[in-house]
């Protein structure tokens, strides 16, 4: 044992670049193992892709993006401004090469295989949000079934053949079918269109922006320090160190530092061993007032639209568009959202909208996150969840702190190890 570590062989400070959920998670748990932790991030808390997602805690729902369907609907709307996935014209080299790695991965075997890895991950996903939520961060999560839409039973098909799917693969997902009274009690925003439905048990959801911010200050509670305005612009490894410098010329150091900032991670991280690309699948959201109620969650798998009760309104969020994490908001999509749900839903306000939002998903070409040591000694990083980086947010860093402090590879991370 030495200054640099513990008597149980663990690091005694750690660096986290990135304060979403998983950066934040990465470093509450940490501190749990008795970690002393400083987080940097170049912009604010919940800056990115954690501040207006549509909050799902939604296991039955983190089914891998890269389902051979997608590829099928992608290369009819690739180009189309108004479909929920989309690809601006583009000269950007790197992203054709992502996007041809990605309808690669567009078969039900490479499916299979992304199914597989995310499995651990939501099987003890709620559970470790239950361990933030009973040990000092304060925001609730609320436990709901998600409400699937659809205007015929036949379009309920697709979604039901990838939750058989998911469950023989060994899932677990409760759901059934809902029609009448049923279905209208269920979602009572559903217009005269929708005739059919598939109720999703065991979710939950929570206000994503709410529950990062008192994860933040659960993390300051328990002695850690967050600097924001800290643009990370090189790592530095060291004996027993890795010292990180900003684009200012500060610098911070560790004796493990982890790399989780979504959809900019290659930044940082390719240089260090991580060749799986990284590219940013933004999704757009808004808020808009409701006539009545929302009892729960309400999705509409056919225009790829999530809706979320949200501060007595509801939040809508949608599209999947591959652009530059950083690219302004493209108000075109805002109002193809719009146009899609419009008529599927009855009593809400479309034209009061507020909140109008973009953010970065960090997705990779094979569906499978990037968790785990680099080829640099003490350097680690977290991101590449997709679509899912929320509801697998806390499970994410329960497991790397796990491997941070002892040394070992949980059985959970071998198939998600960044160098693959």
């Amino acid at each position: 044992m030495d200054a640099h570590t513990r008597i149980d062989g663990g690091p005694r400070t750690a660096v986290v670049v990135g304060a979403g959920i998983v950066g934040l998670s990465t470093a509450w748990f940490l501190q749990d193992r008795g970690v002393e932790v400083t987080v940097v991030d170049r912009d604010d808390v919940a800056a990115g892709a954690s501040w207006g997602n549509a909050g799902w805690l939604s296991p039955g729902l983190a089914i891998p993006l890269n389902e051979p369907s997608v590829l099928k609907y992608g290369l009819r709307t690739l180009l189309d401004p108004k479909a929920p996935l989309h690809v601006p014209f583009t000269v950007d080299v790197g992203l054709w090469r992502f996007l041809t790695q990605f309808a690669a991965h567009c078969t039900w075997g490479a499916w299979e295989r992304a199914a597989q890895a995310n499995l651990p991950f939501n099987a003890e996903c709620l559970d470790a949000f239950d361990t933030l939520t009973s040990s000092g961060v304060t925001a609730p999560t609320v436990s709901a079934p998600i409400t699937a839409l659809f205007e015929t039973p036949k379009q309920a098909t697709g979604l039901l053949k990838e939750l058989r799917r998911i469950n023989t693969s060994g899932g677990h997902i409760a759901y059934r079918g809902l029609t009448g009274d049923e279905l209208r009690e269920a979602a009572p925003q559903a217009s005269a269109r929708i005739g059919a439905g598939v109720r999703l048990e065991g979710q939950r959801y929570v206000d994503p922006g709410a529950f990062v911010a008192a994860l933040a200050d659960s993390v300051r509670q328990r002695g850690g320090v967050i600097r924001t305005g800290f643009d990370v612009t090189a790592i530095r490894p060291h004996d027993h160190a890795v010292t990180l410098e900003s684009r200012t010329g500060e610098l911070v150091s560790g004796n493990v530092a982890v790399v989780a900032t979504g959809a900019w991670l290659n930044r940082l991280a390719r240089s260090k061993g991580v060749r799986v690309p990284v590219r940013a699948g933004r999704g757009y959201s808004f808020t808009v007032p409701t006539d009545r109620p929302v009892p729960g969650p309400v999705y509409l798998p056919h225009v790829r639209v999530a809706c979320t009760p949200y501060r007595g309104a509801l939040r809508v969020a949608g599209t999947m568009e591959f652009r530059g994490p950083d690219d302004p908001l493209d108000r075109a999509r805002i109002e193809a959202i719009v146009a899609s749900a419009r008529d599927l839903l009855d009593g809400v306000r479309w034209d009061e909208r507020t909140d109008e939002w973009v953010g970065p998903r960090p997705v990779t070409p094979d569906g499978k996150p990037l968790i785990g040591a680099t080829a640099v000694p003490g350097l680690y990083v977290a991101g590449g969840h997709g679509m899912w980086g929320f509801t697998q947010g806390p499970i994410t860093g329960r497991l790397l702190a796990e491997q941070i402090v002892t040394g070992k590879q949980p059985e959970a991370l071998r198939s998600v190890d960044p160098l693959r």
